[in-house]
């Protein structure tokens, strides 16, 4: 049996968060306030019902699933696949920082074009293509719903994927806020590739994202 849905649930804030600073790969763990939502969050996400936690293996998302998995009594098994954009050169600086350090480059990235990569980073086709894996492994596992807890990047990525969305429109979907989540589910009958259907999106307890608050969240 396939999977039949799957949860993509986005970290708690960090202080890198706050600040609009690049996390990427580096392990920024969550602040006070990641703390408190992920525990506000976790009676809401374990009721959707996961019969599997996988986390990326940075610390915010472990940190951000542990409450989930006690209330759901589920392990976290970890993956590196889900961790977020690797931003190269970017990770460490400001949105500023780079805008000013690399002219042109943030405004390529922050557009369609999904085969864009910071320096010695990687673009956001490269991200969706490692975590689609784990849902391909997790499809012969017998599981029927899946949590991932990961990163605002590859959550952006991934869904645009698991849709099969042309890699041009990948951008149609605004960033996902911390500790909001995305429910995927697979049709009974579909024409299309996937089957996946999107249920919802940036669901979450404030279920908003401010306008001009995209910066906060893919690749950060």
């Amino acid at each position: 049996m396939m999977l039949q849905h799957v949860i993509l649930l986005r970290h708690g804030e960090t202080d890198w968060n706050a600040t609009l600073r690049m996390q990427g790969h580096q392990d920024v763990p969550l602040n006070e306030s990641g703390l408190a939502q992920a525990q506000a969050a976790a009676p809401s996400v374990a009721a959707l019902q996961p019969d599997v936690i996988v986390s990326s293996d940075l610390s915010r998302a472990v940190q951000t699933a542990e409450p989930v998995a006690a209330l759901a009594g589920l392990p976290v098994q970890v993956d590196p696949r889900l961790r977020e954009t690797l931003l190269g050169e970017w990770e460490g600086l400001t949105r500023d920082e780079v805008i000013d350090g690399w002219p042109g480059l943030w405004e390529q990235w922050r557009s369609s074009n999904a085969e864009f990569a910071p320096p010695g980073g990687e673009s956001r086709m490269q991200v969706a293509s490692r975590a689609v894996q784990v849902v391909h492994e997790l499809d012969e596992t017998g599981a029927d719903r899946a949590l991932l807890v990961a990163h605002g990047g590859l959550i952006l990525g991934l869904t645009a994927h698991l849709l099969d969305l042309p890699k041009d429109q990948m951008e149609v979907f605004t960033g996902v806020s911390n500790c909001h989540w995305v429910v995927l589910h697979r049709a009974e009958t579909t024409v299309s590739r996937s089957g996946w259907r999107l249920h919802s999106y940036n669901a979450g307890l404030s279920s908003v994202v401010l306008p001009g608050g995209e910066d906060e969240v893919a690749g950060v």
